[in-house]
């Protein structure tokens, strides 16, 4: 394991909070029946795949950091109105940043054990599960972002190379 790989995982995390912030800036124009509008996507609306990333962040960062708090559930509406989302959103942003900036080569060299939310006890390399939960948000973040596109709300794009070197 390199010190490389570490710091790209920093940058990852670094390009996961602006591209939030981009998201979430985007979100604040569109009135609320707009964010909750049902989109015939895997969680609903907007608002519901925004809560999704939460959720699944939260429960691989509580797994990496052995946090002991229940998981949510996978579709679980955490909040339901955009103000108390982005609060929450910012403070789990910042708390992955800190993860991500104590991170030791040793724990990404690990097979890390866990429980999956079906239930299923797992075991995988801790440097793949990290770029997962990173590949997991930029995922259903996209998501969310053609949904603001398809609503008119943005163009801008969210290119990591962008977002981090404007």
């Amino acid at each position: 394991m390199s010190a490389s790989l570490l710091s790209q995982i920093q940058n990852m995390a670094r390009y996961n909070r602006r591209a939030n912030r981009v998201i979430y800036d985007t979100c604040g124009v569109l009135p609320h029946q707009e964010l909750v509008r049902d989109r015939a996507v895997p969680f609903q609306s907007i608002l519901g795949t925004l809560n999704h990333i939460l959720v699944i962040d939260r429960t691989w960062l509580d797994r990496f950091t052995q946090t002991d708090r229940e998981p949510p559930k996978h579709n679980e509406v955490l909040h339901d109105n955009l103000a108390e989302l982005r609060a929450a959103r910012d403070a789990e942003d910042e708390r992955i940043m800190e993860f991500c900036e104590t991170l030791k080569i040793a724990f990404l060299s690990s097979r890390f054990q866990y429980t999956d939310h079906y239930g299923v006890f797992r075991q995988d390399g801790a440097d793949v599960l990290v770029l997962h939960f990173f590949n997991n948000q930029t995922h259903h973040r996209s998501q969310v972002h053609h949904m603001l596109v398809r609503s008119g709300a943005t163009e801008q794009s969210l290119d990591l190379h962008r977002l981090l070197h404007p």
